[in-house]
C-alpha cells in the first residue's frame, strides 16, 4: 500500500492555543488548526503569532495540519 501523499501549504500563525496547537491562516484566507511535528518538538522550536510556517495537510481533512518548518 502506498504511503499517503500530503498537501504542502504555507501560512501565518494567527493565534497560539493550549497544548501546542495553533490557529493558522493560509494564503487563501482559510483558517486551519495546526500542531507541531515531532522533530520540531524534539528540537524545542518556539513559534509565536505572526510567524510564517510550512505545513502538511491530509487531502481527507483540510481543516487540520501539521507544522513542519518555521519560515520566519
Amino acid at each position: 500500500m502506498k504511503e499517503q501523499e500530503h498537501v504542502a501549504v504555507e501560512g501565518r500563525i494567527v493565534s497560539v492555543l493550549a497544548g501546542t496547537m495553533f490557529r493558522v491562516e493560509l494564503d487563501n484566507k482559510h483558517l486551519v488548526l495546526a500542531t507541531i511535528s515531532g522533530k520540531m518538538r524534539k528540537r524545542f522550536v518556539r513559534l509565536t503569532a505572526g510567524d510564517r510556517v510550512k505545513m502538511e495537510m491530509s487531502p481527507y481533512d483540510l481543516g487540520k495540519a501539521r507544522i513542519v518548518w518555521r519560515l520566519g
